[in-house]
């Protein structure tokens, strides 16, 4: 059990990242619904960088996982 700790830990964390990833995308899209584009177009900036590290940090907790 104490060797899974880590990528148990990382797995939540980034269930919470992507949750409040989801909620941001939201918000965005009711920012941009009030002619903000801008702001709306700066958030969805920061939410792609969030996708482009998606897949390394899944790979990454997958690698913990197998070596526990």
């Amino acid at each position: 059990m104490k060797d899974n700790v880590l990528p148990s830990i990382l797995r939540a964390l980034n269930d919470n990242q992507v949750a409040v990833a989801a909620a941001v995308e939201e918000l965005a899209k009711w920012i941009e619904s009030r002619g903000s584009e801008q702001v709306g177009r700066h958030v969805r900036d920061c939410l792609d960088h969030l996708d482009r590290t998606q897949r390394m940090i899944d790979e990454g907790i997958a690698a913990l996982s197998q070596e526990g």
